[in-house]
């Protein structure tokens, strides 16, 4: 079971239902048509994009002595990369236009194109806000680009909330990765320490309620469920350490999506 569990987290199975997840709940917010394809489109490229950045490079180094688990994992994004070639055929043109965008985003964090040794990623300072900058393009702006006639006046407010709550799941991360990462990335720890960091991530949280508040279409519900992911985030936040049990991150801050919609889910049917 726990080799599972292990291939779950680490091929990237886990990220993908929280891609997903938000996708499911800007649908829910904006009372989008549920485009399936869609959903099967995000879950294949999440893997598809979070196994190449994270193991492209180990693959080609050690191809032909890669352990069971990386080749396994090899082999699944294979499948993943296919299911996506294939659910291209069922998705509107729009939304592969953008999905090209944030998918060269993803290829310029992780591939060497500025020289031999720089990409995005390695740019100080920036790494966080391209993940959430892609992670709010797929998961706000993809699911109502064929909406007709729908009111999408809180649009950018959706897309800003979104944003901040991705850089504040990131954080854990960060500080988790504080003791690994290179002084030249210019983490948020890295440049301002654990306790700030912290600090700052409640005060951004504290940013998003607010602007829950000040748009058109939130509704009652939509409040309370985002006050308590809120909360929920915060409280993770604030027990973050760099010394943290190995799924803390990994599994618990990146299923914060899937209990949002989960509560969404819930209190729409009670």
């Amino acid at each position: 079971m726990k080799k599972i569990f292990d291939f779950y987290i680490n091929s990237s199975i886990h990220v993908a239902l929280a891609v997903v997840s938000l996708c499911l709940v800007t649908v829910l917010y904006y009372e989008a048509e549920l485009n399936i394809f869609l959903l099967f489109f995000l879950f294949f490229g999440a893997v598809s994009g979070y196994n190449f950045v994270k193991y492209a490079g180990v693959a080609g180094l050690h191809h032909r002595s890669l352990a069971r688990e990386l080749k396994n994992i090899q082999v699944f994004s294979i499948f993943c990369f296919t299911g996506l070639v294939f659910t291209v055929f069922f998705i509107d043109l729009k939304i592969l236009l953008w999905s090209a965008i944030f998918g060269a985003l993803t290829l310029l964090y992780a591939l060497p194109v500025f020289s031999k040794k720089r990409n995005l990623r390695s740019i100080s300072g920036i790494k966080v806000f391209i993940i959430a900058f892609v992670w709010a393009g797929v998961t706000v702006i993809l699911p109502v680009l064929g909406v007709k006639n729908a009111i999408l006046d809180d649009l950018l407010l959706e897309f800003l909330q979104r944003f901040l709550l991705v850089v504040v799941w990131i954080l854990p991360f960060e500080i988790r990765d504080l003791k690994y990462d290179l002084e030249q990335l210019g983490t948020i720890p890295q440049r301002v320490g654990v306790t700030p960091t912290k600090i700052l991530g409640i005060i951004v949280l504290a940013v998003v309620v607010m602007v829950e508040f000040i748009k058109g279409a939130a509704t009652l519900e939509t409040k309370l469920v985002l006050g308590i992911i809120a909360v929920v985030t915060a409280i993770f936040v604030w027990k973050t350490k760099e010394n943290q049990s190995r799924y803390f991150a990994s599994f618990w801050v990146e299923g914060i999506p899937v209990l949002w919609l989960m509560l969404l889910l819930l209190i729409r049917n009670l």
